[in-house]
């Protein structure tokens, strides 16, 4: 009671239920600081560029203060900064076993790399430069992530598979160095600019493809290291950006991709925006790399959308009433410095200091049962809570330490859904999120790479010893977790209605990979939709787009575009294509030991065969395939997921959440020949035939019940082709995935459940047709909207 935590309002029961509201700037972020430094008080770029210098040519450090406690800090740090990984602004509530100083250091290559880059300059300028070859050092590698670029060789080149024939060419693969660019895309969201220029850019200087990643951004591949800068420069020109999508910084922030003007999800896009910015970087290393220092042509469409009275702005509550008030408000949230140990002294960096952090860092943020983002994979997942009155922003809730990456055969290493830390209330959040960053920048671990990630700070410590050391870097406590309804997963996916009028689709892009090939155009598809209509669009994290503020007049021109550039409607998507995702694997990573997104199709068809085959026609679940252990397809959260683990060879983990809801599956073989798919699962999928509770227990379910050892125990005594024989087929409930789960304020089933025009006409009694008058009105959408919505319901069951 002291803290005043509301209890579970019926906003939040109602899985996100809300209504307009927001205390006004950044109120809503956090309180006023009245001795906040102002932007002036930070240095100039042009001062900074003057005072930086390249590894190897040092100025003397005579007349400069270095401040710090010991000369390890003064090793690690730059002139003025006193905190950091060799200085923490806070100790930690119990021993951990590493000390981050040293020569343990020495061992994690990369921190070396960013000490002496001079803010992400060097050595990468000096490559840059050169323009007689055709890549970088591994040491400008390391540099050039942090600027949104990955450098890559095509190892279709290098080994024999499928996709080349048998067929290798080495000195085809030493001439094949090249980029791939990761864009910056807040909310999944691309403006019609930028989509514009990136696909024009991909023609031209790649492979004449896109690709949706995971993480609801997009990436270009194919750039060759002549044409990096000019690429780079007009993304940042169009509006866009790439700095941020890549590195040892806080990463592109994934949100919910259905534009609803529900408050509750304005509120997730607009904290999504701000906190974009109050983690950006602030050196001046991508403007001098890749603009010549010069200022971008066009404001990024994330900052536009969070002044007052932008255009294309779906409801989102201003955060500022024009750029100038913007930025300063940023930046004074940034600088705000409440003696804790959260602002490094770093010039450059307040925040993250000279090295930045030991590893990636990676945000969510949703509502209360929208778990379309799989929450619980995130180093931070803050979830937007709501007034008991629906109509004021309470605060938020906040996860910490989720993760996905590990490597094999390393028992320290592993997959890791994340905790429940706690609550705090809205004017705290920018304090609250800064003090999680910190106690990652001074505390994880520096000295192994592989354990650098937050999610292993959160388990050495425990949450509770972590939320000690948050609070001390805050400087006040963090309230009770609000118990929220339990999370579904959605993908959005055909037509839904925005709630302000105008209309979403959901288009379905296998693996991501947008691409004209085998009479299916997308590319070309969505190139014209953006030309013809000026529309935005949004990533999902299952690698597809919405496009949204689609006109009610429009819908059928879309669908007749659909169409004609060979795009199917979302009903005639099968259901393991459309809950599957796969990384790229094969040919452009560098770390694939096996293909992904390049057979997924085949496996998804494969597994539809086996499930109609056992007397399941219509089942699925959600699989996931990645190349390597990394886990950039989230497949631990899965319920079953295929890891590579060689050529042809996957390691086969089980038993995740249908709705990825706060748990990650088991490791259960290795090493499966890609040709035994179906042998090797055909027990797995008898046993849960037979013994499942209900005709409704999922499959990810089911596996958690009974267990590791019960599943082993089932398959050493089953006998082969027993599940096909005297098959018995049952009648397959259809998942639900629609985005209609009660997920919207006004009405529990306000959207669209199929795509394509309405040409039949239903006749029903007055009785009926007032209470469908009544139920529209309600909601807000046409009556036939809600009479598709309860006849798709209806006939899925």
């Amino acid at each position: 009671a002291s803290c005043n935590r509301p209890s579970m309002p019926k906003s939040v029961a109602v899985a996100g239920a809300a209504v307009l509201a927001m205390a006004g700037g950044t109120e809503a972020f956090a309180p006023g600081f009245a001795p906040a430094l102002s932007t002036s008080a930070r240095f100039s770029s042009h001062a900074l560029s003057s005072c930086r210098q390249a590894p190897g040519r040092m100025a003397s450090l005579s007349g400069l203060r270095m401040v710090a406690s010991t000369p390890e800090a003064a090793e690690w740090f730059t002139p003025g900064q006193t905190i950091g990984p060799q200085n923490p602004g806070q100790q930690s509530p119990v021993p951990l076993p590493y000390t981050n100083e040293g020569g343990n250091l020495g061992k994690n290559h990369p921190e070396g790399i960013k000490k002496g880059s001079a803010h992400l300059m060097y050595p990468l300028q000096q490559e840059m430069a050169d323009m007689e070859t055709i890549d970088i050092s591994a040491d400008s590698v390391v540099v050039l992530k942090h600027h949104g670029s990955y450098m890559q060789q095509n190892r279709d080149f290098q080994v024999r598979n499928a996709f080349n024939g048998g067929q290798s060419d080495k000195p085809a693969y030493i001439k094949s160095h090249q980029f791939m660019l990761r864009l910056k895309n807040p909310c999944g969201k691309v403006d019609p600019g930028t989509y514009k220029c990136i696909d024009d850019l991909s023609q031209k200087y790649g492979q004449q493809d896109l690709r949706a990643t995971t993480r609801q951004a997009f990436q270009l591949h194919g750039v060759k290291k002549e044409n990096l800068k000019h690429v780079i420069a007009s993304i940042a020109h169009a509006g866009g950006s790439t700095l941020g999508g890549c590195g040892d910084i806080n990463r592109n922030i994934m949100t919910p991709p259905a534009p609803l003007s529900d408050p509750a999800y304005q509120h997730v896009f607009q904290a999504s925006n701000y906190i974009a910015e109050l983690f950006k970087p602030q050196s001046s290393a991508f403007a001098e790399l890749w603009l010549d220092g010069e200022k971008v042509h066009t404001l990024e469409y994330w900052k536009k959308d969070m002044l007052e009275g932008s255009t294309g702005v779906n409801h989102i509550p201003p955060v500022a009433k024009n750029l100038a008030e913007l930025d300063s408000q940023i930046s004074k949230a940034m600088l705000h410095d409440s003696g804790t140990g959260i602002i490094t002294g770093d010039p450059e960096e307040p925040l993250y200091g000279r090295t930045y952090l030991p590893r990636k860092f990676k945000i969510g943020v949703t509502v209360p049962g929208d778990n379309s983002i799989d929450a619980y994979i995130h180093d931070v997942c803050v979830v937007v809570i709501m007034a008991e009155d629906g109509k004021t922003l309470a605060g938020y809730n906040l996860m910490v330490g989720g993760g996905m990456g590990r490597t094999h055969n390393k028992e320290t290493t592993f997959a890791r859904a994340a905790d429940h830390l706690g609550y705090v209330d809205k004017a705290d959040l920018t304090e609250a999120l800064k003090a999680i960053l910190a106690a990652q920048r001074d505390h994880g671990n520096r000295e192994v790479r592989a354990n650098a990630r937050l999610k292993y700070l959160v388990h050495t410590l425990g949450v509770e010893n972590f939320k000690k050391l948050t609070e001390s870097y805050m400087g006040k406590k963090i309230q009770p977790w609000v118990p929220l309804p339990d999370w579904k997963m959605v993908d959005w996916m055909g037509w839904h209605p925005q709630g302000d009028g105008k209309y979403f689709l959901g288009v379905n892009i296998e693996q991501g990979r947008i691409i004209d090939r085998d009479g299916v155009n997308l590319k070309s598809f969505m190139r014209a939709v953006v030309d013809k209509y000026n529309i935005d669009m949004r990533l999902t994290p299952t690698q597809s787009v919405v496009l949204c503020g689609i006109d009610p007049k429009d819908k059928d021109d879309v669908d007749a575009m659909m169409l004609k550039y060979g795009i199917k409607g979302i009903q005639e998507i099968d259901p393991f294509t459309r809950r599957s995702i796969a990384c790229p694997a094969f040919p452009l990573c560098g770390l694939a030991q096996a293909e992904a997104e390049r057979v997924m199709p085949s496996f998804n068809k494969r597994m539809g065969e086996l499930m109609t085959k056992i007397g399941l026609p219509g089942e699925s679940f959600v699989i996931r395939m990645t190349g390597c252990p990394n886990g950039c397809a989230r497949p631990y959260m899965a319920e079953v997921a295929f890891v590579g683990q060689g050529p042809d060879l996957y390691q086969v983990w089980l038993g995740g959440s249908p709705d990825q809801a706060g748990r990650t599956g088991w490791q259960w073989i290795d090493k499966m020949k890609a040709a035994d798919m179906e042998t090797t699962l055909e027990p797995v999928f008898y046993m849960w035939k037979t013994q499942r509770s209900n005709a409704d227990e999922a499959l990810g379910d089911f596996l958690h019940r009974v267990g590791k050892d019960n599943i082993n125990a089932f398959r050493d005594s089953y006998t082969a082709g027993t599940a096909f024989t005297n098959v018995k087929v049952e009648k397959t409930k259809m998942p639900m995935l629609m985005g209609s789960l009660g997920l919207n304020s006004k009405a529990s089933s306000n959207s669209r459940k199929s795509s394509g025009p309405r040409k039949q006409q239903i006749r029903v009694t007055d009785q009926l047709a007032a209470m469908l008058k009544s139920k529209s009105e309600g909601a807000g959408v046409p009556i036939s909207d809600v009479v598709e919505d309860i006849l798709m319901s209806s006939l899925s069951k």
